[in-house]
């Protein structure tokens, strides 16, 4: 099974949505919300979308709503990851 990481995560983020200059996504932004990385639910949805196509896993709309950091969005992702890998295919 291959997993997100917060280092793939934060490039996704920075090629769907840019990057706020005053913001350094170097640093520990694991558990820093999103809105203050200057990220909406609009990047959120963006980001969502390209994992969706790149790792081949659906984030329901539902469970991203309360996403609120990075590390809860890759908590999300590789729950998934491992749900569609016991389950041999797609969720």
């Amino acid at each position: 099974m291959t997993e997100l990481t917060l280092d793939g995560l934060i490039t996704i983020m920075r090629e769907c949505a840019g990057e706020d200059e005053a913001v350094d996504l170097d640093g520990g932004v694991e558990d820093t919300p999103f809105d203050e990385l200057g990220y909406d639910s609009l990047a959120l949805m963006e980001a969502a979308s390209r994992v969706g196509r790149d790792y081949g896993v659906d984030l329901p709309e539902d469970a991203l709503g309360r996403v609120r950091t990075p590390g809860e969005f890759l908590t999300l992702v590789n729950d998934r990851l491992a749900a569609v890998t016991a389950a041999g295919g797609a969720l």
